[in-house]
């Protein structure tokens, strides 16, 4: 019968192990995944990636962050991070079926008590249909610096991710803002 015994950790010349550093990495990746990947993946869905993929880009985004951190490379800005990732993995797999449409997100609504009219229901649905037009007519940069400032992102982020100056940022929002008024 073979015994396998777990090798100690190894301990790096400050006396830390690396397991407890790893185990830390890991818990502080699946954090941030926890807050920021119903965010990522309904940003990566609306650059025109399927949902399966987003999924994917979604893990791999984090794997790569995991990497990043165990690399010991700055932790300045992770959300930005996160999202500049996420949006490059999205533009080369979108690259794979450029032609197809993007997936949309019907989501369900249960029953309710206090739901609205089947009056406000349509008014609502109109007014849904009509940003849709709208912000489908925007430039392809106009919706992404939108998408990225609704997820909270600050204008420098936008930049970084989408690779614009301030003033582009500014500028793209502005406009964006403007049609839907």
């Amino acid at each position: 019968m073979d015994h396998v015994s777990a090798s100690p950790p190894i301990v790096d010349l400050d006396g830390r192990s690396r397991s407890r550093e790893a185990t830390a990495l890991k818990e502080e990746v699946l954090r941030l995944h926890e807050v920021f990947r119903p965010r990522l993946v309904r940003y990566v869905a609306s650059m025109g990636v399927s949902f399966g993929d987003a999924e994917d880009i979604v893990q791999e985004t984090f794997l790569a962050l995991f990497q990043h951190l165990v690399a010991g490379k700055p932790r300045t800005n992770l959300p930005g991070w996160i999202f500049r990732v996420a949006h490059r993995l999205a533009l080369k797999r979108r690259v794979s079926y450029r032609d197809r449409p993007a997936e949309t997100c019907d989501v369900a609504s249960t029953p309710d008590a206090n739901a609205p009219s089947p009056e406000d229901q349509v008014i609502f649905l109109q007014q849904q249909r009509r940003l849709r037009r709208i912000f489908l007519a925007l430039p392809e940069m106009d919706r992404l610096c939108l998408q990225l400032r609704c997820e909270g992102l600050k204008y420098r982020e936008i930049g970084g991710i989408l690779n614009i100056s301030l003033g582009s940022v500014y500028n793209s929002l502005e406009r964006s803002l403007q049609r839907l008024r």
